[in-house]
């Protein structure tokens, strides 16, 4: 089978089997491995990607029903090898002690902004509820977006 899709601005047809994750296709097929395989159940936000600009966990999404869609991923957020703001206020405030979450988070405060520019500390934290850290930096992660905030203003 094939879809067509449109991933960080570029058109691509992929091939793949009925069964594989848009986390798969992603990672495996196009090598943008920014979104990580942490649960595989869509509980940890680690494979968090935008799908038609809304936050969705890859591992949980049948790549047979992306066809025709847009994807952002963490690799789309910088320009010429520059980080995004956001991505660079995570950077700064330490967001992300080891990064393997840090994607998912950024991906999710991505999505948080697009819609609400100046979202408050509870709707942040409600943004970012489906993702995990295992680090316990939430209070870096909740640093990090105030920065951004602030930067993209």
């Amino acid at each position: 089978m094939e879809i067509n899709i449109t991933v960080n601005g570029n058109s691509v047809a992929i091939q793949l089997h009925q069964y594989w994750s848009l986390l798969d296709v992603l990672r495996d097929s196009l090598g943008l491995t920014g979104a990580k395989r942490g649960c595989d159940r869509g509980e940890c936000g680690s494979c968090t990607v935008l799908l038609d600009g809304k936050p969705v966990n890859a591992c949980q999404v049948l790549a047979s029903r992306v066809d025709g869609t847009n994807v952002a991923t963490i690799e789309g957020l910088a320009s010429g090898g520059i980080l995004s703001e956001l991505q660079q206020s995570y950077l700064d405030e330490d967001g992300g002690q080891c990064g393997f979450c840090t994607p998912g988070f950024v991906m999710a405060t991505r999505a948080l902004l697009n819609t609400n520019p100046t979202p408050t500390d509870d709707e942040v934290l409600e943004a970012l509820s489906g993702n995990l850290c295992r680090c316990n930096a939430y209070g870096r992660i909740l640093a990090s977006v105030r920065t951004a905030i602030e930067r993209e203003a």
